[in-house]
């Protein structure tokens, strides 16, 4: 195997090392193995990259879209081309299977190409004038210095989704990733340093979430905000970025609904769903995580459901033959046991799985739950893991209506050969990205985003830049 990462700061342009700092442990969650030592930022630390952000965008706020359209390119090829050391080292520090995490690389590639494309068209307007001496102009100009803060369960595709935007927009940023999981952003890191973008435009920080994010969000010279993560961690930045007037993104949680036809391609849909749900061993956001099957479909979808999950190999994301890899941490293990005792207490029924795997590493079985109230934790509470409950529904006005009852608000999902029911669930179901018959989300080209708790604003698609822009309107006579 290649060499793991070398994990540093990356503040105006250098990589900062330990040096005295403050380090922790990174783990490889299949082996428990120490990978390398993370240095943590110090507050001089923050400040200088704080600095060094502030005096980067006086220059690059009025670069060409065309300078910065070409690092962009230059990025998304270097991505390509170092996939395979990525997503091996995301392996080690993340877990997921090697298939995954070089998809991961690869298909962020496309964003980086996206963006180099779409920053060549953030247009202005005119408007007609009521008086024909006055010209007015409406023009879009970047925000200024962004914090962003990104999680381990996508390393690089959430990093490369805002610095893309940001460096696209004309901003500058300061990036926290997630100190678990920090090989995929430190090689982003790399890649924009030899595709040549100008010191200070982007910035790699990492330390005690809580420290970090208060002290870059108090910040003066930071004017915009983005995070993706849970809904409790998302809130509190947002009221904090909110009592300072600051730019937000927030893409949270999720408790994706499935609503599942008598009239859809049962066997179809079942092997599809079990596939799509151990897929980063369910530690995704838009994971499908509550299974509404109706009455005539449900004992055969449950049936070819749990079949194909019982032939999923279980294993180090390294191993050839591995489909899902451990779960990331350590107390991800016992937050998926804990759903599980909860719904033997009431009554649930375990139709696979349950109980973590034996040995070394942080493994959880695939896990199927049914004859499941609809408020027990495990379809109220968000379980980021490899456990699915299924449900039984009868007509399409309850199981929307059970499907809108939580907070939640980001994806969703429906089988139906019916074009009626899939225009009904389509507009009714309370969610910011509705899939009919596929999974066809998190496209460069299309935004992503949720609804209620579940975020503000949207990444991707032609909303891409809306969050790293601002409105000025120009009157004049």
């Amino acid at each position: 195997m290649s060499q793991y990462e070398a994990l540093s700061l990356y503040i105006d342009g250098e990589f900062l090392s330990g040096d005295g700092r403050t380090t922790q442990d990174v783990i490889n969650p299949a082996t428990g193995e120490v990978l390398a030592q993370l240095p943590h930022a110090s507050e001089a630390d923050l400040d200088r990259a704080l600095q060094a952000a502030e005096r980067a965008f006086q220059t690059w706020k009025h670069s060409s879209p065309m300078d910065r359209s070409a690092i962009l390119r230059k990025a998304a090829e270097l991505a390509r081309e170092r996939a395979q050391d990525i997503g091996l080292n995301l392996t080690r520090d993340q877990g997921k299977p090697l298939a995954e995490a070089v998809g991961e690389i690869v298909s962020c590639a496309d964003h980086c190409d996206w963006h180099a494309e779409e920053c060549r068209r953030i247009y202005g307007r005119i408007v007609p004038p009521r008086n024909p001496a006055v010209r007015q102009l409406v023009v879009r100009e970047p925000i200024g210095v962004c914090a962003a803060f990104t999680p381990w369960n996508f390393p690089f595709n959430q990093a490369i989704r805002k610095i893309s935007a940001a460096i696209g927009a004309g901003c500058t940023i300061i990036l926290k990733g997630p100190e678990d999981a920090p090989s995929a952003v430190m090689a982003i890191a790399r890649i924009f340093h030899d595709a040549g973008l100008p010191k200070g435009i982007l910035n790699i920080v990492w330390g005690d979430p809580p420290k970090v994010s208060d002290y870059l969000i108090r910040s003066p010279i930071v004017r915009k905000v983005s995070f993706t993560g849970s809904v409790p961690v998302g809130k509190q930045l947002a009221a904090l970025a909110g009592a300072h007037m600051k730019r937000i993104t927030m893409e949270l949680g999720g408790h994706s609904p499935v609503l599942v036809f008598d009239d859809a391609d049962i066997p179809k849909a079942a092997k599809m769903l079990a596939k799509f749900k151990i897929r980063n061993a369910g530690q995704v956001c838009i994971s499908p995580t509550r299974f509404y099957v109706q009455e005539k479909a449900y004992d055969q979808f449950l049936s070819i459901f749990v079949d194909t999950l019982k032939g999923i190999k279980v294993g180090d994301g390294t191993a050839k033959d591995t489909e899902m890899g451990p779960l990331a941490h350590e107390r991800r293990v016992g937050a998926i046991a804990s759903f599980v005792e909860d719904a033997r207490k009431g009554g649930a029924t375990i139709e696979l799985g349950g109980d973590p795997l034996g040995g070394q590493g942080y493994f959880f079985p695939p896990t199927v739950v049914t004859n499941i109230s609809d408020d027990s934790r495990l379809m109220t509470e968000e379980p980021f893991g490899p456990i699915a409950p299924v449900v039984r529904f009868s007509d399409t006005d309850e199981v929307i209506k059970r499907a809108n009852s939580l907070p939640f608000g980001l994806s969703s999902y429906v089988f139906t050969t019916s074009l009626q029911t899939a225009h009904k669930a389509s507009n009714e179901i309370e969610a910011g990205m509705v899939n009919i018959n596929h999974f066809g989300v998190a496209l460069p080209e299309t935004p992503f985003g949720g609804v209620k708790d579940s975020g503000i604003g949207s990444e991707g698609g032609s909303e891409t830049f809306d969050g790293y822009l601002v409105t000025k309107f120009i009157t004049q006579i």
